[in-house]
């Protein structure tokens, strides 16, 4: 059993800044790479950010340059710090685990960025 614990979501305004994180518990080994997926309204999950087990990192094209995805191997945690966040960043933010090329689902987190 493996199992995705989500914090961090909420209510910012334009420019302002939030950070995610996704604890991780259970079945974890073998993981190939964690990261962040979003969904807005009426919209496709797309992803956001990952990293893999060798630390390399992966972002979307609209968020480089003002989102950082970290991990902490020892709290087996890993974060989405969000800067500059501009409204279209509205949506639910869900963590996201690949072990032995299974995908693991948090339950998401809202978040929020007003004009």
């Amino acid at each position: 059993q493996l199992q995705l614990v989500e914090s961090g979501g909420g209510l910012v305004q334009a420019g302002g800044s939030l950070r995610l994180s996704c604890a991780a518990s259970g079945s974890i080994f073998n993981i190939n790479a964690m990261g962040w997926y979003r969904q807005a309204p009426g919209k496709q999950r797309e992803m956001v950010a990952t990293i893999t087990s060798g630390g390399s990192t992966i972002y979307a094209d609209s968020v480089k340059g003002r989102f950082t995805i970290s991990r902490d191997n020892a709290k087996n945690t890993v974060y989405l710090q969000m800067n500059s966040l501009k409204p279209e960043a509205t949506a639910v933010y869900y963590c996201n685990l690949l072990r032995r090329w299974v995908a693991y689902w948090g339950q998401g987190t809202q978040v929020t960025v007003s004009s």
